[in-house]
């Protein structure tokens, strides 16, 4: 019956949006070098006869087709693939958007993010003089 959530509480909350975000992030990933198979794969195949016979892998089982009956399918997965990675980059860069209100929320820190290090770098660069040397 807490209002406040313990410093653990808040945290653990933190870790698992950040685990979320390394989820959708390799995911993405994955399915880029996917989408990438799949482009060579098809610019492959577009310079051979469409008779000619290919070899697919459907279902964990090695199927023959013609170049011509693979061609489709592989084209329609490459676009599916483009759809999903766009669905998953807004929905990573809304993740990243809840966890930034998290951190401001809860008032979380990074290490080498805290604003004490930056603003001591900031005044160092100030008490330099700028000055500019020409070569």
């Amino acid at each position: 019956m807490k209002d406040k959530k313990s410093k653990e509480e808040i945290l653990q909350g933190f870790q698992v949006l950040r685990n979320e975000q390394r989820t959708y992030a390799s995911k993405i990933n994955e399915l880029q070098a996917d989408l990438a198979e799949h482009k060579i794969v098809i610019e492959n195949l577009e310079k051979v006869d469409g008779d000619r016979k290919c070899y697919r892998m459907v279902g964990g089982v090695l199927v023959e087709r013609t170049v011509k009956e693979v061609i489709p399918a592989l084209v329609n997965n490459r676009d599916k693939l483009t759809k999903l990675i766009e669905s998953l980059n807004t929905q990573l860069t809304d993740k990243g958007a809840e966890i930034n209100g998290y951190m401001e929320k809860y008032n979380i820190q990074i290490k080498d993010q805290g604003g004490e290090s930056k603003k001591e770098e900031k005044e160092e660069e100030v008490k330099s003089g700028g000055v500019l040397v020409q070569s």
